[in-house]
């Protein structure tokens, strides 16, 4: 036959502390080594070993989307072509050929064209990037506009 043995926790009622010391002595997540598996990376990891058996070794590590980069616009309009025309032509960075004149815009710096002004000659431009309307405006005037 047994004995009906009574519960610490019968035992521990109205006793303030239960069994604990002081008041401070037993609180906090600190008096445990932190929540969770914290600690997980201290001494040498060892705890490592076991949370790779229990939760399989993606649990370390980044996981998920990252982002794309993508390459950024750096657009110039018509009116300003038409302004440093002449620069671009002393520089080299331009050639005219049987009154076309022929600009590559990446070796400027640039790799979109807009279409705010006017052009006055006939452009050959060879970019990435072109809105419509430039390309209308410089097929217009004669010219054309090349992707590259």
């Amino acid at each position: 036959m047994t004995t009906r043995k009574r519960k610490k926790v019968v035992k521990y009622r109205g006793s303030h502390t239960h069994g604990g010391g002081a008041k401070k002595k037993r609180r906090g997540a600190g008096n445990r080594g932190g929540r969770g598996l914290a600690g997980s990376g201290k001494r040498a990891h060892h705890k490592k070993q076991l949370i790779f058996k229990l939760f399989g070794k993606d649990y370390f590590g980044k996981k998920g989307f990252h982002s794309i980069r993508r390459e950024k616009i750096k657009a110039v309009n018509i009116s300003f072509i038409e302004d440093n025309l002449e620069k671009f032509l002393q520089n080299k960075t331009a050639t005219e050929k049987n009154s076309i004149v022929e600009i590559n815009l990446e070796k400027i710096g640039y790799n979109k064209v807009l279409s705010s002004g006017s052009p006055s000659r006939k452009y050959k431009i060879s970019t990435k990037y072109f809105s419509k309307k430039a390309k209308e405006k410089i097929e217009s005037a004669g010219g054309e506009v090349v992707s590259v």
